[in-house]
């Protein structure tokens, strides 16, 4: 038995896509304090990187196994999920943010930008969800989190192509709810607003405070706050909670 395997015990299994961003470390703090094994996808294999996140996290690594995988190529991603199905057995929770952005104006977007936010943040759902999603059926018990976007719910100009995605991931969700109730899979999405992530917070501030503006509660959300939501939607409380969508956007938008 591996030393991934023995980490295991006692520890339910999350696996988490984009777990080294923002939002995704969040997610992994509160998966470590609620005593979860983490999977954490990552885009290529970087030992240096992992080190420094795990540092940087006060992260233990043994309550992790990184997996390196392009979520865009079908294969090598089935391949993966596969495995790691496969090694671990039983994959209580999966949460989804992985997503890029490549901004433009619809009359300028070209069709590679196009293209690279709809494989990255919507069709890799397929991928990643389909082969978890028969394993929570067949074992009668799973937690599935999409993690889409306030511009999901109301669009934003220059996002065409990310606001589709994000759109998607919501009904792709919705009909998944419907699917595995019966097997008492849940599946759920958190809408976050604009959140406090370090790629945000290398925006120029007088540009922040505008963005404040047009938030009624005049701040952005916390990393902490998405993934708390998360927390709420994986945990025992919640499970007649599913097809729901969670927003966490301080009143920016309500639908």
């Amino acid at each position: 038995m591996s030393d991934s395997i023995k980490n295991t015990q006692n520890k339910k299994v999350a696996l988490v896509t984009g777990a080294l961003g923002g939002i995704g470390t969040a997610i992994c703090h509160k998966l470590i304090e609620n005593n979860y094994f983490v999977i954490a996808t990552i885009s290529q294999e970087n030992p240096e990187r992992i080190e420094k996140w795990c540092e940087d996290n006060s992260f233990d690594a043994n309550n992790f196994e990184f997996i390196a995988v392009d979520l865009t190529d079908h294969e090598q991603t089935m391949s993966v999920i596969h495995y790691t199905i496969d090694k671990y057995d039983s994959i209580y929770a999966l949460i989804n943010c992985a997503g890029i952005t490549r901004d433009s104006s619809f009359k300028k977007m070209t069709f590679d930008q196009w293209k690279q936010v709809i494989d990255c943040n919507l069709m890799s759902l397929y991928t990643v969800v389909h082969p978890i999603f028969l394993k929570m059926v067949n074992q009668k018990s799973g937690r599935i989190v999409n993690i889409s976007s306030i511009n999901g719910l109301r669009g934003q100009y220059g996002q065409t192509n990310y606001s589709a995605a994000k759109a998607g991931i919501i009904g792709f969700t919705k009909a998944l709810a419907y699917e595995g109730a019966s097997s008492f899979v849940t599946a759920n999405v958190v809408a976050p607003g604009y959140t406090l992530t370090p790629m945000v917070e290398a925006v120029p501030v007088h540009i922040l405070d505008k963005i404040k503006e047009t938030i009624p509660m005049n701040r952005l959300a916390y990393s902490s706050e998405i993934a708390s939501a998360c927390m709420y939607l994986i945990s025992e409380d919640a499970q007649f909670v599913t097809g729901e969508t969670i927003s966490v956007n301080g009143g920016q938008y309500m639908s």
